[in-house]
């Protein structure tokens, strides 16, 4: 069974208030083992990072100003993402974001 391992770091804490994911990553499983395969990418979100979410992940302003938009690296995590299950510790957050900026760039 393949199963995908997500986590998320964000500018805030709700995409419907403009809030973006800044930081994906994850791990490929199949059969419960880690199979090498991998995604992780910071993200530029557009916007200012919020004071209280930097107090969280320590992810600043100035290290995003040149990391690439999600729109340039969706089709690469789509494609390790598959069909598979995702697993997630904080799932309806992560899904959440992950969604939201699938949206905005045109995805399901």
């Amino acid at each position: 069974m393949r199963q995908i391992i997500l986590d998320t770091e964000t500018t805030g804490i709700d995409p419907s208030h403009g809030h973006r994911l800044i930081e994906i990553g994850c791990l490929e499983l199949i059969n419960r083992r880690l199979t090498g395969k991998s995604f992780h990418q910071y993200f530029n979100p557009e916007r200012v990072v919020e004071d209280e979410a930097i107090a969280v992940h320590g992810l600043t302003n100035a290290f995003l100003a040149d990391k690439p938009l999600f729109s340039a690296r969706a089709d690469e995590l789509l494609d390790l993402l598959g069909d598979a299950p995702l697993i997630a510790h904080n799932a309806s957050f992560d899904f959440g974001f992950l969604n939201a900026e699938l949206a905005a760039c045109g995805r399901d």
